[in-house]
């Protein structure tokens, strides 16, 4: 095992022992092909599935998997025909069994940090769905709730903006400027410091660099 690997997973012990004391159920594996296998063994058959926008879940091979599955109900908006049918599943998403997403940041001492600009995602993390089941790479993690906030706004959002042809100051800067502009995808920030009904929400950590 690599020094890298090592530390990924004394870190990710870490945080899994503080996510407990918050009744957030977290796991660490190696690889995204670990997680993916885990992530799939925790879904029943005959669940309604869908999700949030992720890039995680693209690069690690949580979609396909998920797309590959007969014998769950995958809420896919990416297949609606209109706008007015990616609004019903986004309300039909609140009501899935099972949700995945991944997390913009995530603390050391097992906070959840989010930042979105419709707020889909973050409405069926907060309530709805009976689990949330979040997958996100280690490069996620920082120390504390300030610098997870940091990182989002300075790192995951300024691409996100990019990759979404967004015209915001943090697309042009790479900086955050707290800015009022249309483009803006910043509108809601979520804390999530615990789960409420335990175990819920289910974290994967994966010992590998993905999403932003």
């Amino acid at each position: 095992m690599t020094p890298a690997k090592t530390y990924y997973e004394q870190l990710a012990s870490t945080i899994i022992k503080n996510m407990k004391t918050r009744q957030i159920e977290a796991h660490y594996c190696p690889t995204s092909q670990d997680a993916v296998a885990l992530a799939l063994h925790m879904v029943a058959p005959g669940s309604t599935v869908s999700f949030g926008g992720s890039m995680t879940l693209s690069e690690s091979g949580m979609m396909k998997a998920l797309s590959d599955r007969e014998d769950i109900t995958l809420l896919d908006r990416s297949k609606a025909r209109s706008q007015d049918e990616v609004t019903e599943i986004y309300h039909k998403a609140l009501s899935a069994d099972y949700y995945f997403m991944s997390s913009n940041a995530i603390s050391v001492t097992g906070e959840l940090v989010n930042i979105d600009g419709t707020g889909n995602r973050l409405a069926a993390l907060v309530y709805g769905p009976s689990h949330v089941i979040i997958l996100a790479g280690m490069n996620k993690v920082e120390p504390t709730v300030e610098a997870a906030l940091a990182r989002v706004k300075n790192t995951a959002s300024p691409i996100n903006a990019i990759r979404l042809n967004r015209n915001t100051p943090c697309s042009i800067s790479g900086v955050c400027s707290d800015c009022q502009s249309p483009d803006c995808i910043c509108a809601q920030t979520v804390i999530t410091r615990r789960s409420n009904q335990a175990g819920r929400i289910k974290v994967i950590l994966i010992g590998e660099q993905l999403g932003y």
